[in-house]
């Protein structure tokens, strides 16, 4: 099976749109959005670019949900509550050009007086996602996927077994995994790739396992000799995340 592979640029978010056709031009499938800076779908100017590359690209698309200033796991109700709003909004927004938004990252445990009450907190962040994933049902079919994290202290979800007890009996939530990246620097590679057939969404770029470097593929410690392991991951994409500079598409 081969997948397509979408191409993102988190540190694209301020640039002017042209430089996504050179994406199609490198030979990806598809450009995952951004939706931060002036790619957020709630501004009708950068929705209405969003589209106008659409029409004139065969593109197809996936969206990245906002973070900036976001918590999805804040005590604090009123950016709680904002940050629950923006999501939705994504996700509503999305519904027009896409049937996957990825949420990444996760909320934080918020210091210092969130590290004493570690349950309030995962208790929170659950109930957030309860309500996204609920507007992603009521879409009627965007598929809400909540990514793993990197090694960041207080950051929920960096590892397998609590990203997947964050999602599992939420209905409208499922898994994004950011394999050789995030999973290397937390020393999870292999218990991903254990469950990775149940992920609906991948991400795929490299590190040294010391930081989040977003490396091109191969010559890393992460996926080198991982990869061809058989990867399959059901009903949507892979994309892949790399620096602005790497710009061909792997074989």
């Amino acid at each position: 099976m081969k997948l397509p592979l979408y191409f993102a640029s988190s540190s694209k978010v301020w640039s002017s749109p042209e430089w996504v056709y050179g994406i199609e031009e490198c030979g990806y499938d598809g450009w995952e959005i951004s939706a931060d800076g002036n790619y957020r779908l709630d501004n009708p100017e950068a929705f209405a670019k969003i589209k106008e590359i659409m029409e004139t690209t065969h593109l197809a698309i996936s969206v990245h949900a906002p973070f900036t200033d976001l918590n999805i796991g804040s005590l604090n109700d009123p950016i709680y509550r904002e940050s629950i709003r923006q999501m939705q909004l994504c996700v509503t927004k999305a519904a027009d050009i896409t049937d996957v938004v990825t949420i990444h990252p996760p909320g934080y445990v918020s210091p210092p007086h969130g590290r004493l009450v570690p349950q309030k907190v995962w208790n929170l962040h659950k109930e957030a996602l309860r309500e996204i994933g609920a507007t992603g049902i009521d879409t009627g079919g965007v598929r809400v996927c909540l990514e793993n994290m990197p090694k960041i202290p207080d950051f929920l979800c960096m590892e397998a077994d609590e990203h997947y007890g964050m999602i599992e009996g939420v209905d409208g939530i499922h898994a994004t995994v950011d394999l050789g990246g995030h999973a290397n620097t937390t020393g999870q590679v292999k218990s991903y790739l254990d469950c990775i057939g149940t992920a609906t969404h991948m991400h795929i770029h490299d590190n040294r396992g010391r930081s989040d470097e977003h490396l091109a593929l191969g010559g890393q410690a992460a996926l080198t000799g991982m990869l061809p392991v058989p990867v399959s991951v059901p009903h949507t994409t892979a994309s892949v995340s790399w620096k602005d500079a790497i710009w061909t598409r792997p074989p």
